[in-house]
């Protein structure tokens, strides 16, 4: 008797031992999946910041970020940052202004007045455009949207940064309509329920209800959204002509941030010369203004939460 009990007992001690070093084992996992994210994030932050501080040996960061210039595959060049930047800000400008509105409608739609089927059906065919290659929507922004537009205006240039920042703005759709519903679709239906009972119509409800109990999660879709315009390449590479151009008018061709990256990193100069380093200083430009728009995120939603 007193051997079977101790048999008992071993077995126990053995299977406690068994499930705690299996959980370990998968802490030690789940603790090496999210340092590799770190170590990455960290690893680029100072790839940008190694880098850079070659190219501003030569060039101080005055010029960098007051020079209206930036040409720095010429012979007299120049490394002013800002006509990089304003092709940036335009170009997400436009393409915020069509995708937050027009996400932000769908997402309502979807969440509060859409049929279950029709939801489950519209919902992944939506998040499938955000599959397509970003090649394919700047040739459509090259070969469609902008002989389309000078139809409209007969002396745009058939490069620039208006059709680039549309076909932006609807290739984040998705990304700014998914996320939108999720957030609204988590707003706890008591909140719908106590305005109904307040004799709120469904519109009312949506609109003064839920998108503002959902708004750190809309903040969130916004945030995703921007950064992506910020970070889009291919499109504008193609459609808005790859010219530093200081200029706020989104119907001139410029370039942004991400084309001349790709288009140094594409060329032939050699990876020691200034030319090639000033790639990491627009990237570092880049990343800082990333940077910005997180925080502008974090502390809106921050204190929206406070305000509710």
């Amino acid at each position: 008797m007193t051997q079977g009990k101790t048999q008992m007992a071993q077995g126990a001690f053995a299977s406690l031992h068994y499930r705690k070093t299996r959980d370990r084992i998968i802490e030690a996992i789940l603790l090496s999946a999210g340092l590799v994210a770190v170590f990455t994030t960290v690893a680029i932050v100072f790839i940008l910041f190694y880098e850079s501080s070659y190219f501003f040996e030569h060039v101080s960061v005055k010029d960098f970020l007051t020079d209206t210039m930036w040409t720095p595959l010429f012979a007299d060049a120049r490394y002013g940052i800002l006509p990089l930047v304003s092709g940036t800000l335009t170009v997400t400008g436009v393409a915020i202004l069509v995708a937050i509105p027009v996400g932000t409608i769908v997402a309502i739609y979807l969440s509060e007045f859409a049929p279950h089927r029709l939801r489950e059906t519209v919902k992944p065919v939506l998040e499938l455009l955000g599959a397509v290659p970003t090649v394919v929507y700047g040739y459509f922004a090259l070969l469609a949207v902008t002989p389309l537009l000078q139809k409209v205006w007969p002396d745009l240039p058939g490069f620039n940064m208006l059709s680039a920042g549309l076909v932006i703005g609807l290739m984040i759709v998705p990304y700014v309509a998914s996320v939108s519903e999720d957030a609204m679709r988590a707003v706890p239906k008591y909140m719908r329920e106590g305005s109904y009972a307040m004799g709120a119509t469904k519109l009312q409800t949506a609109l003064r209800v839920v998108v503002p109990g959902a708004f750190s999660g809309l903040a969130a879709a916004y945030i995703l959204g921007i950064s992506r315009a910020v970070g889009e390449t291919m499109v504008v590479a193609i459609a808005a002509g790859m010219m530093a151009n200081l200029t706020f008018n989104p119907t001139e061709p410029a370039a942004t941030i991400t084309a001349y990256i790709v288009q140094v990193s594409l060329g032939d100069l050699p990876h020691d010369s200034i030319g090639y380093q000033s790639i990491f200083a627009a990237g570092l430009v880049l990343m800082l203004m990333t940077l910005v728009l997180n925080v502008i995120g974090f502390f809106l939603t921050r204190r929206f939460r406070e305000a509710y």
